[in-house]
């Protein structure tokens, strides 16, 4: 093949997107889900940003973010 042959060939080709830069493993460990609801997004964040060596804390924050959702599931069921 010739150079404008390959060129022609790329250029059919749609681009593909570029791959997410890499982040550092403790900035995506700990990063919380976003839901658009406003409770349920900060009972997220605050579960995320409880310590990992601090088991009673996430345990309380983890039945707090049940409580949460439990409430906004009952809330849709009228």
């Amino acid at each position: 093949m010739n150079e404008q042959t390959t060129q022609a060939q790329a250029a059919d080709v749609p681009e593909q997107p570029a791959p997410p830069e890499a982040t550092p493993a403790a900035a995506t460990e700990h990063a919380a889900p976003e839901t658009g609801d406003l409770v349920i997004d900060a009972a997220l964040r605050d579960l995320a940003d409880t310590p990992d060596d601090d088991l009673d804390a996430q345990i309380e924050r983890g039945e707090q973010v049940q409580r949460t959702l439990q409430g906004r599931l009952s809330d849709l069921g009228g």
